[in-house]
């Protein structure tokens, strides 16, 4: 080993020492080795060259699906799939310090109804009206666990003994990016720890045992997808779909518009043959016209998976439960609310580069409705919005899903303590807008209706749309009618 290899080696030895310290396994402190390794070695770095890819194309609807699988066979399939959703996120974007899942997505019948309650009513749906299992794992991380089982455990509906209601995600120190050191705070040190992003899924799973118990009560399918896509519902067309190819793992993908032409897309590698995750990190410059070409290359990841359960286990047996999935590098600052605090690096992986380990793996082509994630307070807006209906079987309704462009001033709405509070009694109507644009301080009324390109200038002061007004291009429109 070489002075320089010696040097590396003893910096990472800081991060594994604080790991075990904090009481971190050894499967996650080979975790963090690999993607620190990558990271110093700049591996990661690596582009994905256009010319060494080939689109995907021809990929199966939903639609075709549906009308060539047997629904009464489907629910075969259905009783032998399981379900888990990533719920490690604190929607720390709109300003939360809880779990994102209990954040209020709209009303129903007079309550409040949180991410979580339409995921817990989604599961209870398919077992009572189809007579099904369907345990629902949450992967929570050390940020979201205790809020998020509080609220699991006072649902007096929701019953499940056999399988884990929980598993909990590993976090890695954050890493100051001048030296390569675990990240001091004292200020508060919760902030020097962050998770591995939800490619750690795999791991934790490992680790868990839950594949184990699964197998054990016959489950052979799992179907993960994130707690704040509201679309992402189990569903027995594709557990049976899934069953009848035999693959190892699926990926439902949807239809790039020009709004997802910077997310991350399916390829397929020419080398192997295999399907491959690239994100937009991966792609180099001179690629960019190409990768973001909604023609060529025509679906997005949706990161809703489902994967054979004895595929996966022998899989992460292959690899000692350490997946060698590329390593995402975020910069940050070690306290994100200040732009002044240590620079850091946060090292990641992404769950759906996954399916480039298997071979055989597939994807579906779903429509927007199973793709309704929620990530900023402009999505938020949408949601709560008089353009969906909850259903009472916790579906989130809508005539087409084909949504309005939303944009809401930053400054004013970015955070869901300001939005809220700009919205003391509901967003307004949407049936009749193409888009919405809000610029300045805005407080709105009762009944307020925007249509057509709706938008609000900054007014250069607190401004105020009265009830029941009309919102258009022009702004608020006149009483009175020419």
């Amino acid at each position: 080993m070489n002075r320089k290899e010696c040097a590396v080696t003893d910096v990472f030895d800081l991060s594994a020492n604080k790991m075990r310290d904090a009481g971190m396994s050894d499967v996650a402190i080979a975790q963090f080795k690999r993607l620190y390794d990558v990271w110093r070695n700049e591996e990661s770095s690596s582009w994905i060259r256009e010319s060494s890819i080939e689109p995907l194309t021809g990929v199966p609807s939903f639609h075709d699906v549906y009308e060539t699988i047997d629904h009464e066979k489907a629910i075969g399939a259905f009783e032998k799939t399981a379900f888990l959703k990533l719920n490690g996120g604190l929607g720390t974007s709109m300003g939360l310090s809880c779990a994102k899942s209990l954040l209020p997505v709209r009303r129903h019948k007079a309550k409040q109804v949180r991410f979580i309650d339409i995921i817990i009513g989604q599961v209870l749906t398919a077992r009572n009206r189809l007579g099904v299992p369907l345990p629902l794992t949450l992967m929570n991380s050390f940020r979201t666990s205790e809020d998020t089982m509080k609220v699991i455990k006072r649902n007096r509906k929701f019953h499940q003994s056999d399988i884990p209601v929980e598993i909990v995600q590993h976090q890695e120190p954050k890493i100051v990016a001048a030296t390569g050191e675990p990240v001091s705070f004292p200020a508060n040190p919760e902030l020097e720890w962050c998770p591995p992003g939800h490619g750690d899924l795999f791991s934790t799973i490992w680790e868990s045992g839950l594949l184990d118990k699964l197998e054990s009560k016959g489950f052979k399918y799992l179907f993960i997808s994130n707690s704040d896509n509201l679309g992402a519902r189990p569903s027995r067309t594709l557990a049976q779909h899934f069953e009848n190819t035999g693959a190892p793992f699926m990926v439902e993908v949807a239809t790039r518009t020009y709004a997802d032409r910077k997310g991350g897309h399916i390829v397929r590698d020419k080398a192997t043959g295999r399907l491959m995750l690239r994100e937009m990190s991966q792609v180099h410059p001179d690629d960019k016209a190409d990768a973001q070409n909604i023609h060529k290359h025509p679906y997005f990841n949706t990161n809703s998976l489902w994967v054979r359960i004895d595929a996966l286990k022998a899989k992460l047996a292959e690899y000692n439960g350490v997946l060698p999935l590329p390593v995402i590098r975020n910069h940050k600052t070690v306290d994100p609310t200040d732009s002044n605090s240590t620079p850091v690096i946060q090292l990641e992986t992404a769950m759906g580069a996954a399916v480039s380990l298997f071979d055989g793996a597939i994807c579906v082509q779903v429509d927007r409705m199973r793709f309704l994630p929620v990530k900023t307070t402009d999505d938020l807006f949408i949601m709560r919005s008089d353009r969906f209906h909850l259903t009472d079987s916790y579906e989130m309704e809508d005539g087409n899903y084909i949504f309005p462009n939303v944009t809401l001033d930053p400054r004013y709405y970015k955070t869901i303590a300001d939005f809220d509070e700009r919205f003391p009694y509901g967003v307004p109507s949407l049936a009749a807008a193409n888009s919405v644009t809000i610029d300045g301080d805005w407080t709105f009324g009762r009944d307020v209706i925007f249509f057509s390109d709706a938008k609000l200038t900054d007014q250069g002061e607190p401004s105020y749309v009265p009830n029941g007004e009309y919102v258009g291009p022009q702004g608020i429109e006149p009483d009175d009618w020419v």
